[in-house]
């Protein structure tokens, strides 16, 4: 193959060495005092929001059901929106990062306050502790174990969100650093490029589980999965529709008394009518059928590849130690960090499409069938024996059942990758139509109707996704409650 289509190793290490001498370093302090303005205002809204609704029973039912609707829109969805109201400077890559860390701070920061044992503040009452002393010695050590796994997520999206924002608009930063590369063919950059980000994400994520263990040296139980409340009764269930109507109300107010700028800021009524107009004529749909075609065609592809690959490596131990750390240096790369690549390689047609949401898909699947299957019951492996199975009973009777919950769990996950790689790989190569391609032509248009509906339809769509995959993963694991 041609050096100008993949770069030898050799030509990638001198490219390295020679943008290393400056230009290198300079793009990526950029991004990364982006990311650190980022988490600093992410964190410190999602902790003070997250507090004040763990330790408020009244406020999590007002505020959080509307909080949680809006986290339903992917950080992606929001980038043609923010283009059109912040421009592309550096207000841009700011609140795209405060929106995609603030989401996992928030939450995992409600579930660790607002699951406190009552016996620890039964304790609190018996020693008598003053208010901050009580912040300080039981709620904040409480809360910490759930706060670090939000922040590890946080810190996660937040830097693919960063590159992608990057990739979009911006003229400085590794993200226009790769953008430049591919536009020059120079694809050694995109790999040296592709290197730095795979090293900066292992870097990362080992400090903050160097952190996590430093600071939370304590037993504890496992960080819990969110759930809501029962709704209560009369007026307890109505709380929650109090603020989304209120915000409604307000809003579609503002624009007919033109306190706001109609063509800035639509009208609540006005996007609906988008929405119904496009549903009708057959433009929404149409790029929805498309959408949803390519995150199913590479949830098939890349998740059967993982589910496969998964099984793999958690029944053979020599290919686990063969093939495990170079996965697990792969999966380190941010997913956007591969879209160069693609498209260098493929094109922009359907299949860098298919390969880039085939991308996002594999890891989800890879990990959780692999750990579900190496943390089966040395027991099930006894009675296989004891029965005299052979390898294909083995494999459907014990192990794939024993790893069900593992795996149906990561099926949940590799919905969502399917979803926001679909919009990813949209945005990035708009050809060929698709609900991405549709948001990004009419923010190039100033349609900001059309923005805000292919918005809507793509949150209704994630939320659809999530609730299959909890009805599949509860259906296929039914006998896990008998």
């Amino acid at each position: 193959m041609s050096e100008q289509i993949l770069p030898a190793p050799t030509l990638v290490w001198q490219t390295l060495l020679e943008l290393g001498e400056d230009e290198l370093w300079w793009h990526l302090s950029i991004s990364l005092q982006r990311l650190a303005w980022g988490l600093l205002g992410g964190v410190i809204s999602g902790v003070l929001l997250g507090a004040l609704l763990g330790a408020n029973p009244r406020a999590e039912r007002l505020i959080y059901p509307t909080f949680a609707a809006l986290a339903q829109i992917p950080t992606l969805a929001w980038i043609p929106l923010f283009m059109l109201l912040l421009g592309i400077g550096e207000a841009l890559k700011l609140v795209v990062l405060i929106k995609a860390i603030i989401v996992p701070i928030t939450v995992h920061t409600l579930v660790g306050v607002r699951d406190i044992p009552p016996r620890l503040y039964e304790a609190a009452a018996v020693l008598r502790l003053p208010p901050y002393l009580r912040l300080w010695r039981l709620v904040i050590p409480a809360a910490l174990p759930s706060f670090m796994a939000g922040l590890r997520l946080a810190l996660a999206t937040g830097w693919s969100s960063l590159l992608a924002v990057e990739l979009l608009a911006s003229s400085e930063g590794l993200g226009y650093l790769m953008v430049w590369g591919r536009q020059l063919f120079m694809l050694d950059i995109v790999f040296v490029c592709i290197l730095v980000i795979g090293l900066l994400g292992v870097a990362l994520d080992r400090g903050i589980q160097f952190l996590d263990q430093r600071l939370v040296f304590w037993p504890h139980p496992a960080t819990a999965e969110f759930r809501r409340h029962a709704g209560g009764r009369g007026w307890q269930r109505l709380q929650p529709w109090l603020l989304p109507l209120g915000l409604l109300a307000l809003w579609q107010l503002s624009v007919q008394l033109h306190w706001v700028d109609a063509n800035i800021l639509v009208a609540p009524l006005d996007v609906l009518h988008t929405t119904w107009l496009g549903l009708l004529d057959g433009s929404l749909a149409d790029a929805m059928r498309r959408s949803l075609g390519r995150a199913l065609g590479g949830l098939l592809l890349g998740g059967g590849l993982g589910l496969l690959l998964g099984t793999l490596l958690g029944l053979c131990h020599p290919a686990e130690r063969l093939f495990g750390p170079t996965l697990s240096a792969l999966r380190q790369i941010a997913i956007f960090a591969w879209v160069p690549l693609l498209t260098a390689w493929f094109g922009l047609g359907e299949g860098a499409k298919l390969v880039f949401v085939s991308l996002a898909t594999f890891f989800p699947l890879l990990i959780a069938t692999q750990r579900g299957i190496a943390g089966l019951s040395p027991q099930l492996g006894e009675a296989a024996r004891v029965l005299r199975l052979n390898w294909r009973q083995h494999l459907l009777c014990l192990v794939l059942p024993g790893a069900a919950p593992a795996i149906f769990a990561g099926l949940r996950l590799a919905l969502i990758f399917a979803w926001l790689g679909t919009i990813g790989a949209e945005y990035f190569m708009p050809s060929d139509g698709g609900i991405g391609s549709l948001m990004i032509g009419a923010q190039q248009l100033f349609r900001m109707d059309q923005v805000m509906a292919g918005m809507l339809l793509i949150g209704l769509t994630g939320a659809l996704f999530n609730t299959l995959g909890q009805l599949i993963e509860a259906r296929a694991t039914r006998w896990r409650t008998a």
